[in-house]
């Protein structure tokens, strides 16, 4: 396949309205933030999503300065280069911002992969017949007989076949007692959101009464010693998020034994390939990965569940049906739940499309930059087939 020529790129920042504040151990929000990302060649378009929080929510960078790195830095990278790649060489160093990086990249794969008119789990290596499980994220609310509610309500509109709930000092005990007498053995995990500290090892510890399916990022983003401690006391098993973040920290992670589970989030780390060098390095080490969400919309929601038809994301994934979290979906179609399991759009390419009138309800700004630069469609190394 000869390369494609890039001609422009549309820059969209929307705001969509969640149905509920998202709670976790730190913070809170009521709006979702994204920057949609098209790029136009030969006729075709492809979709990506940066898809920071808005403050800082959840990183350092925010859909503020993600649209300054995108607009001041990656875009004009692409107007002075000759040729990029989908192995994102031509990212290496320009950013510390993986959300902006991710956005761009995002865009690209699904740009090749309607050009081979071929779904993006191919283009991956992954399977389209596999199932897609969805778990339900539940964050922290003002009651516990409230945590209760939204938990009965959502695992019954889409019965979702994990329940995660966002746990920290104070919340955390008295919440999983409540789940368990409720709901019985439903499939249970936790989540801290680097909540705790080595001092409370023995408290997390005690955890093991609640036979939870993991213990997600409970200490500092960079405290692997410390999850490493806690991992060699601990039954249940301990999931790296944000400790994560690149190949590098993951390889880290691995060589001190510092969890049983991976939580992939593809904004977290890039770029599709640093996240199928995750996948297949834990893979090789017998520890099993997860797709996790910010969450994003539609865009970034779908990326997340075409990465997640690859062997080892043996777990349920954190992308829910539109309609838990917003008011409206950004893409046509919608993220579908049915019966716990995700529906993969058909088609090339990601599978969707923009919904033009929801894009321009909650579009903030928008700019639409001219580009010459050719992408070079051969899919990295170990990646797919050709």
């Amino acid at each position: 396949m000869n390369s494609l020529r890039l001609d422009r790129i549309r820059l969209t920042h929307v705001r969509v309205p969640l149905v509920e504040p998202f709670a976790i151990s730190h913070a809170a929000i009521g709006e979702k933030d994204a920057i949609l990302v098209e790029v136009f060649a030969e006729g075709l378009v492809g979709l990506g999503e940066a898809s920071p929080m808005a403050g800082t929510f959840y990183s350092a960078q925010t859909p503020e300065s993600s649209w300054s790195v995108l607009t001041e830095n990656l875009v004009p990278l692409m107007q002075r280069a000759q040729e990029l790649d989908l192995a994102g060489r031509w990212l290496a160093g320009a950013t510390d911002d993986s959300f902006a990086c991710c956005g761009v990249d995002g865009s690209l794969w699904d740009l090749v992969a309607r050009a081979r008119n071929r779904p993006l789990w191919s283009l991956l290596g992954g399977n389209g017949q596999r199932e897609i499980p969805s778990g339900l994220a539940v964050g922290i609310h003002g009651t516990i007989e409230e945590l209760l509610d939204r938990i009965e309500r959502f695992v019954a509109a889409h019965g979702y076949r994990r329940v995660k709930i966002k746990v920290k000092p104070g919340w955390d005990v008295g919440p999983l007692e409540a789940v368990r007498r409720r709901f019985g053995d439903v499939p249970l995990m936790v989540d801290a959101n680097c909540a705790y500290g080595r001092q409370d090892i023995e408290p997390i510890v005690s955890w093991d009464r609640f036979g939870l399916m993991m213990i997600e990022q409970p200490l500092a983003r960079e405290d692997l010693e410390g999850h490493a401690l806690l991992a060699a006391r601990c039954h249940t098993p301990i999931c790296l998020d944000e400790s994560a973040e690149t190949v590098e920290a993951v390889e880290r992670a691995v060589a001190l034994n510092a969890a049983q589970v991976v939580n992939i989030k593809l904004q977290r780390v890039g770029t599709l390939w640093a996240a199928r060098r995750i996948h297949d390095m834990t893979a090789e080490a017998g520890i099993g990965c997860w797709m996790g969400t910010m969450p994003e919309l539609g865009v970034g929601a779908c990326a997340a569940m075409h990465f997640a038809t690859l062997p080892n994301i043996v777990y349920p994934t954190d992308v829910e049906a539109s309609e838990r979290w917003f008011v409206a979906e950004v893409t046509t179609p919608p993220v579908r739940c049915v019966d716990g399991l995700l529906v993969l759009p058909p088609g090339p390419g990601l599978g969707v499309s923009l919904n033009a009138e929801v894009v321009r309800r909650y579009r903030v700004r928008e700019e639409i930059i001219q580009v010459s630069c050719r992408l070079r469609p051969v899919l990295p190394p170990g990646i797919g087939s050709e």
